[in-house]
This record gives structure tokens, sequence and C-alpha cells, in this order.
């Protein structure tokens, strides 16, 4: 009889902000734990994930981004989001996302990335725009691997599941 082929998942990481990259580290991990094959695909503002020096320090901005839930649920009126303009809101934003994402239980990015290697999930970093962003190898941990789009649509091409993210 033949062995059954493992189900695969493809991510492309594309962005580096702290909310947006729990969800390719939460799809990974959980993918990963049901036995699949996993790779993510960093690229652009996604090298901040896996950076020696910048995966401890994402933020997550509150302007521009009205699905954010209020800071102090108990003020009597939504607080526009122009408010994010203000000095020191930023900091204030990502305080509260690892507050919620903390209390939820979740790890931290940098928890989450080292779960991740451990549970065999592929990091492939995008040679090309690595020189765009001005990354360069010893920016990012170890374990990652740099190839060039084609290798990296070689394994999608072969996903059951490829999500950009």
């Amino acid at each position: 009889m033949a062995k059954e082929r493992k189900k695969r998942l493809a991510l492309v990481a594309s962005k580096g902000a702290l909310d947006e990259a729990y969800s390719p580290l939460i799809l990974a991990t959980t993918a990963a734990a049901m036995d699949w094959e996993v790779g993510i695909f960093f690229t652009f503002y996604g090298f901040d994930i896996i950076s020696k020096k910048r995966m401890n320090a994402l933020k997550v901005a509150p302007i521009g981004n009205p699905a954010m839930p209020e800071p102090i649920p108990a003020l009597p009126v939504k607080v526009p989001n122009i408010i994010g303009i203000i000095p020191g809101m930023t900091h204030v934003a990502t305080a509260f996302m690892k507050s919620w994402m903390g209390g939820a239980n979740l790890p931290s990015i940098p928890e989450f990335v080292e779960m991740a290697q451990e549970m065999g999930v592929r990091f492939f970093a995008c040679a090309m725009t690595m020189g765009v962003m001005g990354v360069d190898e010893e920016d990012l941990i170890d374990g990652c691997e740099l190839v060039g789009a084609t290798t990296f649509l070689d394994f999608a091409a072969d996903a059951d599941v490829q999500l950009y993210i």
C-alpha cells in the first residue's frame, strides 16, 4: 500500500506589524501540529518577523486601522481613529495588543517563531526582495532558507492550501 502524502500549506508573509505577524505563525504551527508540511515565504516587511533585531520590537499602529478594538471599553463613545496620530499612541496600541495576546495565552512572536521551527516549518526568505529591503543574511534568524521565487513556487505548486497573508 502506498504511503499517503502529507497535506501541505504554503504561506506568504509580506507584512511585519505585530498584529499581522500572528496570522502566518498561528496557521503554520496549527498545520504543523496536524502533521502537515508547512512553508512560509517571507518577503518585504515580512522579513521583520524573522529579523534578529526587529522580531522583538514589532508594533501595531492604531491609525488607519478602524477595526482595532477600543483600548478603553468603559468609554461611552467610540474613540475616533484620528486619535492614532497623537505621539505615543503606537506604543499604547502595541502594549494593548501584547496584553490581549498574553491574556489569550498566545506566545510572543519570537516564541512562535521558535515553536514553528521546532515543529519543522520551513522559513523561506525571498532573496530578491532581501536586496530591495536592505536585508542581509546575517540579519535573519538561523534556519531560514534564502531562495528565489521559483523555489517557493515549486513548493507552493504542490500545496493543498496556499495563502497570502
